[in-house]
């Protein structure tokens, strides 16, 4: 393509298409022509380290060729048929699924992406239990459409908070940071969480609620890590009064926390997980919700009452299964181990050089720095679900990551480290020195 039409196209993008969860006017998206590993370029050919895998969501990287190659293939040979029908490739990945994830999950109903799994998780919950209520954390996200965002607690659902989907509820999360009960342990933090959440479940009562729903491993609300117990705890409590735990994998799945699924640390089997994100690497739109088989088997003799146009779509399912290959044959689960590692300990020297990082929470490669203006009160360098008058410094580092050639997310306080699974030390290394010279910026709004 050429300049001028590069040019064109990218004047296009923004005259007739809408831009996600932004004031449309005075917008200035990169315009990517290629990417390649952990690196995408632009129309002028700058390069862009990507330090949060898109959307937390290209795990296997950047260009694989794999993936299309499976995906022509599964093309020539079929591409669409309705969701009544089987394929091979719809046997396969379902098949792979079930081997890889916990205990006796065994199903998957395929959908396009992680908003419908747990939309469809939430039905399914709720047909199963015959009851309505859904408990979920304050800081969470589950996706955009009205059941989802209102099961979460991310503040871009207030936007609709007067049309909101009912019965859901929410809890505080076991933040040790900033624990909403004043302890000083991971530990005691989660035994208070825990408490909270029977309480809520009594007030609220016990024969009301259908399910639990928590991500595997807290992601975009600022990676807040679970004490090592915590998911234990959802299960016992969960299991006392008769309601399901749903796992909501969609962005810790899938390799990104050095295990297949971020609620493996924990050796805890829900009753319904939803994946999506890392299933394709994003190559291709696709989700599932994954049930036990007690679940499964009640719905042998009950209706499923859930369906979409393109659930198992043969060649979603092909770059699926093709992605799930590619993370074993390249050992990348392993490589996220590893370079979490090697990222925590850059950190915690970054830490020692910018007074502005409050505390590093991570996760194999689902990592987050929380920035503050002094270490003592742990005054947020911006304040959650913060006012636009409050983004200046969020802002400006934003802008000058991206001057220095990354693509990461920076929201309110947190800068995240997500970088696809095939990262090397090398890459790490350049993307930490950019961070680190945008932390120059935070640095100069510090108190202490």
């Amino acid at each position: 393509m050429s300049e001028t039409q590069t040019i064109h196209a990218a004047k296009d993008s923004k005259d007739f298409t809408l831009f996600s969860w932004s004031k449309q006017a005075g917008l200035d998206p990169i315009h990517i022509n290629t990417a390649k590993g952990v690196y995408l370029y632009d129309e002028k050919g700058k390069r862009y380290i990507d330090f949060s895998s898109q959307l937390m969501n290209v795990n296997i990287g950047h260009g694989n060729p794999r993936i299309g190659e499976a995906v022509a293939k599964q093309m020539k040979a079929v591409s669409y048929v309705y969701p009544g029908m089987t394929t091979d490739v719809r046997g396969a990945l379902g098949r792979k699924i079930a081997q890889i994830t916990p205990g006796d999950l065994t199903k998957t109903f395929f959908t396009l992406g992680g908003a419908e799994a747990v939309e469809n998780a939430i039905k399914i919950a709720r047909m199963y239990t015959g009851r309505s209520k859904i408990i979920a954390q304050y800081r969470s996200y589950h996706g955009a459409t009205y059941g989802a965002i209102s099961a979460g607690g991310d503040p871009r659902r207030h936007a609709v908070d007067s049309q909101a989907a009912p019965n859901f509820v929410h809890v505080e999360n076991p933040y040790t940071y900033r624990c909403p009960w004043n302890t000083n342990s991971p530990e005691a933090c989660g035994e208070m969480a825990l408490a909270q959440l029977e309480r809520v479940i009594l007030f609220e009562n016990p024969d009301s609620v259908a399910a639990l729903l928590y991500e595997g491993e807290s992601g975009s609300s600022g990676c807040i890590k679970y004490p090592p117990f915590y998911w234990s705890g959802l299960r016992e409590i969960a299991d006392k009064y008769g309601i399901l735990l749903i796992d909501d994998e969609v962005m810790s799945g899938f390799g990104r926390t050095g295990k297949w699924f971020g609620i493996d640390h924990h050796e805890v089997t829900p009753d319904i997980m939803c994946i999506a994100k890392g299933l394709t690497s994003g190559y291709l739109p696709l989700g599932g919700t994954v049930v036990t088989d007690t679940i499964a088997n009640h719905f042998d003799e009950h209706p499923l009452v859930v369906g979409l146009t393109y659930s198992a779509h043969p060649t979603s399912c092909a770059a699926g299964l093709e992605n799930l290959k590619v993370m074993e044959e390249d050992r990348l689960i392993d490589n996220a181990v590893q370079q979490g590692e090697y990222i925590e300990g850059k950190v915690a020297e970054l830490k020692e050089k910018h007074p502005s990082i409050g505390d590093f929470r991570n996760t194999g490669l689902l990592g987050c720095i929380e920035l503050v203006k002094n270490r003592k009160t742990k005054e947020p360098l911006t304040p959650w679900n913060a006012r636009p008058a409050e983004m200046e410094a969020t802002n400006r580092i934003a802008r000058k990551i991206r001057e220095l050639g990354m693509f990461t997310f920076v929201r309110w306080s947190f800068v995240f480290i997500v970088p696809p699974l095939c990262i090397t030390r090398e890459e790490i290394d350049e993307g930490l020195g950019i961070i680190s010279s945008a932390l120059e910026i935070a640095d100069d709004y510090y108190q202490g």
